[in-house]
């Protein structure tokens, strides 16, 4: 059953590929182009194997922090959203100039949560993508970091990329990490236990393990509630290393690599 699952990731046709922060930006939370120019490589060799990519990026915060020359990343609320907005407009430059190399269009879609839960709004957001999608255009998704409240905002990129994998009708959702893993007795980067190959479902023994074994590092549990959201619309799920080389050629080829996130049901 597990091996059949990995030989099917070549099969997926329309692939969403969330990327983090810690991906695109260097020690000092600075956007950083080579690290864009990696994904964007990586993204194109799946596109001339006619696969249909939708990034969920990360790094208007990072990409802002660089322009404003702040000496760290703001904490309160408002300054946030402020250097998100000076960011987003960077990002979106920096991901069209290496995408332009390869003479490939790119968009950009901000949402926030509105977007998933107004019955008309999700309706847009669907015919706005297939739309890219059918004309060929890669879609760079964030959420609208510089207009969110707390009543409308996701919270995490990793919820948002869930959403668009099944609002999309996704094949596959790939998350790109820094630790490329779920692991039993994690205990920081130089001590990261055993890892998981796959999780046949998201339960609340794997979502614990998330918490326990992850204290002190963010992201995971959300990660896997990302999962455990996807997977029950029928879309496998890979969380895989970021930092790791051709490791999106790698996942969609199949390889065993990073945590394989089994479906629930087959997708309608």
């Amino acid at each position: 059953m597990v091996d059949k699952e990995r030989k099917n990731l070549p099969k997926a046709k329309r692939i969403v590929v969330k990327v983090g922060t810690k991906i695109l930006a260097n020690a000092w939370s600075r956007l950083d182009p080579s690290k864009v120019g990696k994904l964007v490589e990586e993204t194109m060799k799946l596109r001339a194997r006619g696969k249909e990519i939708i990034i969920v990026s990360s790094g208007a915060i990072g990409a802002g922090v660089g322009r404003l020359n702040l000496k760290s990343r703001p904490k309160e609320m408002p300054s946030l959203q402020a250097t998100a907005a000076v960011g987003q407009g960077i990002l979106m430059q920096m991901y069209s100039k290496y995408f332009g190399d390869y003479e490939q269009p790119v968009a950009q879609m901000l949402l926030t949560g509105e977007d998933f839960t107004d019955p008309r709004r999700y309706h847009n957001f669907k015919n706005t993508l297939a739309a890219l999608l059918r004309w060929g255009v890669i879609p760079i998704v964030n959420e609208n970091d510089s207009v969110e409240v707390e009543e409308i905002r996701l919270g995490d990129n990793d919820t948002l990329s869930a959403h668009v994998a099944v609002g999309s009708g996704a094949d596959l959702l790939v998350i790109l990490s820094d630790v490329g893993g779920l692991y039993r007795g994690y205990h920081g980067k130089k001590k990261r236990g055993e890892l998981v190959r796959t999780v046949e479902r998201v339960t609340s023994k794997v979502e614990r393990l998330a918490t326990s074994n992850f204290r002190g590092f963010g992201g995971m549990l959300t990660k896997i509630r990302a999962a455990k959201m996807t997977t029950k619309a029928g879309i496998p799920v890979v969380l895989a290393n970021g930092k790791e080389k051709n490791v999106l050629e790698r996942v969609v080829a199949g390889e065993e690599t990073g945590t394989l996130f089994l479906p629930e049901r087959r997708k309608k």
